[in-house]
């Protein structure tokens, strides 16, 4: 390990002092100390020297940026006067660096300004700085295109959402302004296969711009060549599709009895079909002998509502036959009443809630966030759900696309009902709350599976001082519930569509669709009693010729 990075490891807050009047010497040291990472923000630096000023003005930028005191020597022996100075950042081109502290032999260690020794700079700018922000449409940071009336033909951008409100806020707080540059390949960023980074990342990396915005999902690839500030958001990717029309279930009928209820009338039908056969066999029961099929049909006509006689049975089968009687009297009754409610009825199918059921559907086809981290994870994975995901690329049922086309999508694609796309929580609620803006319905859903976690931030450079400024005033805000807050008032109607029924009830007639699973039974009972009166000639045809041979 290098001496930075064990230096680093004793303590998180050093104090390195560094004494040379060599130019050189200093310059060198600034350099190293900047690639290896060793002047942190957390890191403090006094410089002792006896340059005058205009010789370190070449430094200047470096001294502003960094957590770094300037000690300045003048004069020998009994004269001898020492003055501290601190470099504000961002300040104007040729500003003077700020006179903090005074030391003479005779006054000693003397306070000049209110400033404390290593201040922290970035708390707020004094000379409001203006920064330029990487920006990009998304459901959190929404792009509004409107024409310039200064100049015809010109187009500008605004942002709205949750994170202009988070950026606005900040603005405010440290005292600076902004202009948003938009990536020109108009993605987040994702590595190339050269080592370089694309998008947004690609920006902060080569420091075209102070921050991006994002928000980023925070991934162990970017943090090695960005900084993450706080999580602005804690989410998780969901699936949005297509609600389906309200539509009767075929098989509803079967619907106002549960399964166990059916398998009681079964078995209460064996058992008595059984204690019939059981009964008939004593040798004193000679008149209802041999009969216990036709009583076990006489149960079942009744179960059908269908009419009987009822010759002179011995007494406990009139006492079996009154209890089935009544038992199927309520059983007959509650059927008709919950088969009535049911067929008013009408459900709407919410097919995909769970990434698996997606991908055993072959028919529907996947939409992901092109140039984020998870790309990259997903066509790195070799096992698991998400390398099958990569395999369904191969076969045409993944494709990406960028967060500026994502609304389209939604609207055209995912609206036909054979395309889900997959985002962010609030990201999906804010399209649903679009569409139902604009039209007054809920024409889509939300999953109700939740799968990998995203920590949302925004990103700057590598080291960069502004990212613990930053860092302070979102921990407020968050706190705070503020930006919670954004999410909820920049997005009308994100709560009407949450919790939707997927079943309604209506009043309108009944169609042969709705209706068609009991024709199904009844034209598949039809074709078996064709088949069984077959099979009964064939076997009576055989007996009869077979008999007449012997």
């Amino acid at each position: 390990m290098p001496f930075s990075g064990r230096l680093r490891q004793v303590s998180t807050h050093t104090t390195i002092v560094v004494i040379s009047d060599d130019p050189a010497f200093l310059s060198a040291f600034f350099k190293w100390s900047l690639k290896v990472r060793l002047l942190v923000w957390w890191t403090r630096l006094l410089v002792v020297t006896r340059l005058s000023l205009p010789h370190l003005q070449l430094h200047y930028t470096t001294f502003s940026k960094m957590n770094a005191m300037l000690f300045i020597i003048m004069g020998r022996s009994k004269s001898i006067r020492c003055n501290m100075y601190v470099h504000l950042p961002y300040s104007p081109r040729g500003s003077q660096p700020l006179w903090v502290a005074s030391w003479t032999p005779r006054r000693g260690f003397l306070h000049t300004s209110n400033i404390p020794l290593f201040p922290d700079k970035f708390s707020k700018f004094p000379h409001g700085p203006h920064f330029l922000v990487a920006s990009e449409g998304n459901q959190f940071h929404k792009m509004i295109t409107y024409d310039d009336p200064e100049a015809p033909g010109v187009s500008r951008i605004h942002f709205t959402g949750s994170m202009a409100e988070l950026l606005e806020y900040l603005a405010k707080a440290l005292n600076f302004s902004y202009s948003n540059v938009r990536p020109p390949d108009r993605i987040f960023g994702a590595k190339l296969t050269n080592g370089s980074w694309s998008g947004m990342v690609g920006m902060v990396i080569r420091e075209e711009v102070q921050l991006a915005v994002g928000p980023f999902m925070l991934s162990g690839e970017r943090n090695q060549v960005v900084d993450f500030t706080v999580p602005a958001l804690i989410d998780s990717w969901r699936i949005i599709g297509a609600r389906g029309h309200p539509e009767v279930d075929p098989w509803g009928f079967v619907f106002p009895l549960a399964p166990l209820v059916w398998a009681f009338i079964l078995a209460a039908l064996i058992v008595l079909a059984a204690a019939a056969f059981f009964m008939s066999s004593f040798p004193t029961n000679t008149q209802r002998k041999g009969i216990w099929l036709q009583v076990t049909f006489d149960y079942i006509r009744i179960l059908l509502q269908q009419d009987m006689t009822v010759p002179s049975y011995w007494w406990w089968e009139r006492l079996v036959l009154m209890v089935w009687m009544m038992g199927t009297l309520v059983l007959t009754r509650s059927y008709s009443g919950n088969l009535m409610a049911l067929l008013a009825v009408r459900h709407i199918s919410e097919p995909y809630q769970s990434r698996r059921q997606v991908l055993d559907d072959p028919s529907v086809t996947m939409i992901w966030l092109k140039g984020s981290g998870l790309e990259d994870y997903i066509k790195s994975v070799d096992s698991g759900i998400y390398w099958e995901m990569a395999n369904a690329e191969k076969i045409g049922r993944l494709i990406w696309r960028t967060l500026l086309q994502f609304p389209g999508d939604v609207d055209t694609l995912v609206r036909k009902g054979r395309y889900v796309l997959m985002d962010a929580s609030n990201g999906v609620i804010g399209y649903i709350a679009q569409d139902f803006s604009r039209t007054g319905e809920c024409s889509f859903y939300s999953s109700k599976d939740e799968f990998l976690p995203l920590i949302l931030g925004m990103i700057s450079s590598k080291d960069n001082p502004l990212i613990p400024a930053l860092n302070k005033r979102m921990m407020g805000m968050t706190e705070a519930g503020l930006f919670y807050q954004w999410l909820k008032t920049t997005e009308p109607n994100s709560t009407v569509c949450v919790n939707v029924p997927t079943k309604i009830t209506v009043r309108t007639n009944l169609s042969i669709s709705n209706i068609r699973g009991m024709f199904i039974i009844l034209v598949v009972g039809y074709a078996v009693c064709v088949l069984v009166f077959f099979l009964e000639h064939l076997c009576y045809t055989t007996h009869r010729i077979w008999k007449h041979h012997k």
